[in-house]
């Protein structure tokens, strides 16, 4: 019987104490003493070493020396354990006479351990020639918030070969998050080989991450930071890759791609040729223009270059080179519409693979339909994905639009994964990791002219002057025609393919006018139902009256002063009389709106008088706009007109002067 008592003379005697039996030998691992299990884990130990020892050494070569246990533990510390220090130092079995070493704890270096954007802070804090240059430059205070009305900064980017693209600095300086630094930074480079030595432009939109202060940064206008890089590649025989690599980003609020890549066309080669003072001469250059005002057209200076440019009324108003206000005929060279996309080089040579396509294109843009658009360099791709949102005008972009798009952005994961991309997404990619990764998204349109070659031998590096990614073409999963093409005009964007740059740039003004005709002719039938919810003149003069005559009864007469009261007798004792206007402003319960859409009533409203565009069929325009109903761009749409029709139906009514 275990831990049986024995009654010996009066006094109690235990039998010594059975533990449980020993596992050592059978377990391969050195198990590490606990408090719970004290001699369960020496007696592992030293059985796990003796087995060892006998099935691997001979007598001569273990000495029981080799073997330390800094603390013995018995029974009688069974029931209060201690801290146990464990060390074991063992002879090489292949190796007797190698001499030992004091066993050291493994050591994490602080920079294994921190965060990936700030060890890129980090390492690229070492000072190079131009950052030293940048921050020698003057800041005038008065300047700089002239010239933040038009963009928040430049900033030059350079190639570090432990961290990759880094910010060396931007002038003036500007507060950016370190996630903002490292989205600029890849962003402003790409991220496929390009050419052997030159320049290339293009543009991308990051997302801000935080609202800073106005003292700190100015306020974006939706959200987004859009940047326009300038990036140069030159052979440097000092660089350990060989290349000197370095990038222009200049950084703005406002959403004019046209504008801003005619700025750093012009600003990047005198920089690369003239340095940092172009910097403090740009920005000057800059803060000399007049405020950029809706709906004016300005004549800037910028580094020996005058640009005519008009500014749009809003982000969503359509810049037609036909009704453009320059006074003069329109030349893409000189003249600058902002909120369209570069027309130089000529759009249409993107599109040469599908371009029998463009009208399913255009339909999946109104329908929020999600498009990657895949392009052998980010110059490609941004103008290709301005020049898509700039096709939808009139109608307003509900989802967003990225035109570079990177892996190491932070709204990779958000953007692309294994869920369905989010409706109205347009991403330009030029990475081939995106073919694989959005192989479960509906539409890819891939830039470039039509590929001869069969796919199977198609190369899939650009270093081999081939593009990586899919073959140029659109390919759909999922979108079916509604509206007859024009084969007129198609026609005669085939033949002009053939032609010269003349002929290139005149059909991509064209085909631009097509489709912006094509997105206004889509809302005209939703624009004359919607003048049948506008309360009648009747209704409105109504319910003026009805806002007016309590305000009107609820102040004072102004002949009448007030009683004045010891509170107020310090301040003042006369309340001043509102004027008419001013008491409907404040009374007015804004109860003038539109009355409320109805899905059925439109489309009797649109089988009674049509549309102009060419439907295939009947039912092919009915499933249209059921579609388009219940897209998000239809809810920003209808946002929009109700905001303009309460606007002014709710302005306060003309007040004759007193006299």
């Amino acid at each position: 019987m275990e831990n049986e008592s024995v009654l010996d003379g009066g006094k109690l005697k235990l039998d010594h104490p059975i533990y449980e039996e020993d596992i050592g030998d059978l377990s391969p691992y050195l198990a590490l003493p606990s408090s719970t299990s004290s001699r369960a884990s020496s007696s592992t130990v030293g059985s796990s070493v003796a087995a060892r020892s006998r099935n691997n050494w001979s007598d001569d070569e273990l000495d029981a020396s080799d073997l330390h246990l800094s603390s013995r533990i018995t029974p009688e510390t069974v029931d209060t354990p201690r801290k146990q220090v464990f060390s074991v130092q063992l002879l090489s079995p292949s190796s007797p006479s190698l001499s030992k070493f004091p066993s050291r704890p493994l050591e994490l270096a602080r920079s294994q351990t921190l965060p990936r954007t700030f060890q890129i802070e980090k390492r690229s804090s070492l000072p190079r020639p131009i950052r030293n240059e940048i921050i020698a430059l003057e800041v005038d205070p008065v300047s700089v918030e002239k010239m933040q009305h038009w963009i928040l900064g430049i900033a030059v980017v350079e190639f570090d070969l432990d961290s990759g693209p880094v910010i060396d600095g931007i002038y003036p300086p500007l507060t950016l998050l370190p996630s903002e630094s490292e989205n600029i930074a890849f962003c402003a480079f790409p991220d496929s080989l390009q050419f052997d030595q030159g320049s290339q432009s293009h543009s991308f939109r990051i997302r801000e991450q935080y609202s800073p202060p106005s003292e700190t940064r100015p306020a974006t206008n939706d959200g987004f930071i859009y940047g326009f890089s300038h990036f140069i590649q030159r052979r440097d025989a000092s660089s350990k890759r060989g290349y000197k690599q370095r990038a222009l980003v200049i950084l703005t609020q406002h959403q004019y791609p046209a504008l801003y890549s005619s700025l750093v066309g012009i600003f990047g080669p005198l920089f690369e040729n003239h340095g940092a003072p172009m910097l403090e001469s740009a920005c000057h250059n800059i803060a000399t223009w007049p405020n950029p005002t809706p709906g004016k057209t300005l004549e800037l200076g910028f580094l020996g270059s005058v640009l005519h440019v008009e500014i749009p009324h809003s982000i969503d108003v359509q810049q037609l080179t036909d009704t453009s206000s320059f006074n003069e005929k329109y030349n893409p060279r000189s003249h600058i519409l902002a909120t369209t996309a570069p027309f130089l080089p000529p759009p249409i040579l993107l599109f040469e693979a599908c371009i029998e396509n463009l009208w399913s294109i255009w339909e999946c843009l109104v329908l929020c339909e999600p498009i990657l658009v895949f392009g052998a360099s980010p110059a490609q791709t941004s103008q290709a994905v301005w020049w898509l949102r700039d096709l939808l005008r009139p109608i307003p972009l509900a989802g967003e639009i990225r035109p570079y798009f990177t892996m190491q952005d932070s709204d990779h994961a958000q953007l692309v994964n294994k869920l369905p991309p989010k409706a109205g997404l347009i991403i330009g990619v030029t990475n081939p990791f995106f073919e694989k990764s959005c192989v479960h998204w509906p539409h890819v349109l891939s830039l470039g002219r039509r590929v001869t070659t069969p796919s199977s031998a198609r190369q899939k590096s650009p270093s081999l002057g081939v593009p990586a990614g899919p073959a140029p073409g659109w390919k759909t999963k999922t979108h079916k025609r509604y509206i007859s093409k024009d084969r007129v005009l198609l026609k005669q964007l085939e033949n002009a393919l053939k032609g010269n740059d003349k002929a290139l740039m005149d059909a991509s003004l064209v085909l631009r006018r097509h489709f912006c005709s094509r997105s206004t002719q889509l809302i005209t039938p939703l624009a004359r139902y919607l003048n049948t919810l506008i309360p009648s003149p009747t209704e409105v003069r109504h319910a003026r009256k009805a806002s007016t005559y309590p305000a009107s009864s609820s102040h004072s007469s102004p002949s009448t002063p007030p009683v004045p009261t010891p509170r107020t007798t310090k301040l003042s004792t006369v309340t001043p009389t509102p004027s008419p206007a001013s008491r409907y402003t404040q009374n007015h319960n804004r109860a003038l709106r539109l009355k409320p859409f109805n899905n059925t009533n439109f489309f009797a409203s649109l089988k009674a008088h049509g549309s102009i565009l060419p439907f295939k069929s009947t039912s092919k325009r009915t499933e249209f706009y059921e579609r388009w109903l219940k897209s998000p761009a239809f809810g920003t749409w209808l946002a929009q007109q109700e905001q303009i029709v309460q606007s002014v139906l709710n302005d306060p009514p003309s007040v004759p002067p007193l006299l």
